[in-house]
């Protein structure tokens, strides 16, 4: 992701500012002050969800979608802008997201993007790659075969692909093979012709929320135990009386299928409760590997609540 400008080329780039953290890192209110703070100060902001499970409708407990207490008034972008049952893919999201903040800029206000899903991010900053649509016979043939046969058939057909991908790497193993199959070219060769990104025409100011992994981990499981309490399990039921294609996003968001569980009888409230927080964990660590090695170094990690928030606004507004 480069967003490198010489000083008098960014000077008059619009402005973006970015705040991206694991789930539970603090980041919705951290974007909510520092829009109050922009607008005290004269200058109008409005906030763009980046987050892949808060784009649902159908997810405003389970997502932690900020409420409309919590938003203070702060208009708030693309937060439960899809209904369920069309998936929102990372280019489908960009192309809103884009056309978001051209929206933000033409009526002079601060664009504030914040979430942590990174596929999300580097789309819009960097594109995407022109992968024509993939043939759908192809695709049925790839995804009917076993991980293990549809890698070894990759290893055949993309080695070099095949040599950065685990081997039970299901999804990506298929992404990999049906691409070269279906268009002749290996995945490699598609990404190198990213297009749609717009970090060479914006102002960037990034902020990378990293908390210390214990206290994460605590806000992690109280939160989890809060959406229970707040209407999970209903949201739930509601989802599932849609039904809906079980491969869907929405369908394997974090605390569906725990909940659905319990719905079903195949574990106690406890247990639910127990397997969400814990899947909860396990995505805002994979969330703290991407974000600690993924975007470039230059933009600033900061352990949250360590930090004065007064501080952390005003790096935000330097834009």
């Amino acid at each position: 992701m480069s967003t490198d400008h010489s000083p008098n080329k960014a000077a008059e780039l619009p402005p973006l500012a970015l705040i991206a953290g694991p789930t539970a890192s603090g980041k919705s209110d951290l974007a909510v002050r520092t829009a109050l703070a922009a607008e005290a100060a004269g200058r109008r902001a409005v906030v763009i969800n980046a987050d892949s499970a808060q784009v649902y409708a159908d997810l405003a407990v389970l997502s932690a979608r900020p409420t409309a207490d919590e938003m203070r008034g702060v208009p708030h972008r693309l937060f439960g802008a899809w209904d369920g049952a069309e998936a929102c893919s990372a280019a489908d999201w960009a192309a809103a997201a884009r056309a978001e903040i051209a929206a933000a800029h033409a009526a002079g206000a601060l664009p504030i993007l914040v979430g942590g899903t990174g596929l999300y991010i580097r789309t819009l900053l960097d594109g995407i790659a022109p992968v024509p649509a993939i043939d759908p016979a192809v695709r049925a043939e790839v995804r009917a075969l076993p991980v293990a046969e549809a890698y070894a058939a990759l290893q055949r057909e993309d080695p070099e692909r095949a040599a950065v991908l685990g081997s039970n790497d299901a999804a990506r193993v298929a992404r990999a093979l049906e691409v070269i199959r279906s268009t002749g070219r290996p995945l490699a060769e598609w990404q190198e012709e990213r297009t749609g990104g717009i970090g060479h025409a914006i102002r960037l100011r990034p902020l990378v929320l990293m908390p210390e992994r214990a206290w994460l981990y605590e806000r992690c499981d109280r939160r989890f135990a809060q959406m229970w309490q707040s209407g999970a399990v209903p949201e739930v039921e509601a989802l599932l009386a849609r039904k809906l294609d079980p491969d869907l996003p929405v369908m394997r968001a974090i605390g569906v299928p725990e909940v659905t569980d319990f719905l079903a009888g195949r574990c106690t409230e406890v247990e639910a409760v127990a397997a969400g927080s814990q899947a909860t964990r396990r995505y805002a660590k994979r969330q703290y590997t991407w974000l600690r090695h993924q975007p470039p170094p230059a933009w600033p990690r900061i352990t949250l609540q360590n930090s004065p928030p007064d501080t952390l606004i005003e790096a935000l507004l330097r834009v």
